[in-house]
């Protein structure tokens, strides 16, 4: 466990500091019938990532994805379910974070908003080259789910 020690500046006693990954969440939004949202990301690392961010203090994670998918598209949308949790610790460049990613339904025109400059509606076959952190590995995951399963988000 990564620790270090430093003075706490109330009594001067020496305390340890834990380092811990970073929750984090990222939404799958698909608009049936066109396919899935990804965000091209206004801030480095630069590229086009599937919509999510940091989970708030006090914010559960269902509350974060909502939120986030809200921020960066515009969209009110449906989480249908938890997909899976990604944890390498080389996923992102900038630290170590983990990543719990959700399926959602989508309804309407996407726009991009906060750290969004552009938004795009993919399939499995048009999927954009510049891909950020292991959004490329998250949806080759999706993507055999739903070969598999057909569409997460239709009633079953």
């Amino acid at each position: 466990m990564a620790k270090r020690t430093t003075l706490c500046p109330r009594c001067k006693n020496e305390i340890e500091v834990y380092k811990s990954p970073i929750p984090t969440v990222d939404i799958i939004i698909e608009i049936e019938p066109q396919g899935i949202i990804l965000i091209k990301r206004k801030n480095p690392p630069y590229g086009w990532a599937i919509p999510g961010g940091f989970v708030d203090y006090g914010e559960s994670l269902e509350d974060a994805a909502l939120r986030e998918a809200r921020e960066e598209t515009n969209l009110d949308v449906e989480l249908i379910r938890q997909f899976h949790t990604y944890s390498d610790p080389r996923r992102d460049p900038r630290h170590h974070s983990i990543s719990t990613v959700y399926l959602a339904k989508g309804k309407g025109i996407p726009q991009a908003e906060d750290d969004a400059v552009e938004v795009g509606i993919f399939t499995e076959s048009n999927l954009p080259e510049a891909i950020a952190f292991d959004h490329r590995s998250i949806l080759e995951d999706y993507f055999r789910l739903i070969s598999h399963d057909g569409s997460v988000t239709r009633a079953r």
